[in-house]
């Protein structure tokens, strides 16, 4: 890996944490990369400085670590209680908040706006 040039595998991971789709083979065409918001990504990611490329690497890891938490959530989910250990009821979605606000961090960092597959609205229901 280069240090001057974001690496393809995490230009792919930039992307997805943004919430943006699939890049598709650049030797294909196709209109929907040539949104502006698209556009600007691409833009910044081929136009980092070396300090921001290192930052970016530094939250790209961050994020890697977090991704795996709600799944590994899965290991406590069969226990309320052992002896003087209570479960947190609330780690899955709690792991999923702070996934999400660190993808925030690194929109914000980017200076872009979430991809499409971004949803910033929730549904409750109170019975």
């Amino acid at each position: 890996m280069s240090e001057d040039v974001l690496s393809e595998i995490e230009k792919v991971n930039i992307r997805r944490y943004c919430w943006y789709p699939a890049h598709g083979n650049s030797n294909i065409s196709g209109s929907w990369l040539y949104f502006s918001h698209y556009g600007i990504l691409e833009y910044r990611l081929e136009n980092f400085s070396q300090e921001e490329i290192s930052v970016m690497r530094s939250m790209l890891a961050t994020l890697a670590l977090l991704e795996q938490g709600p799944a590994s959530s899965s290991d406590n989910l069969d226990t309320d209680k052992a002896a003087i250990w209570t479960h947190n009821k609330n780690e899955v979605s709690d792991r999923v908040n702070l996934f999400r606000q660190q993808r925030l961090e690194i929109v914000k960092f980017i200076g872009i706006e979430p991809g499409p597959g971004f949803n910033n609205f929730s549904v409750k229901l109170s019975v």
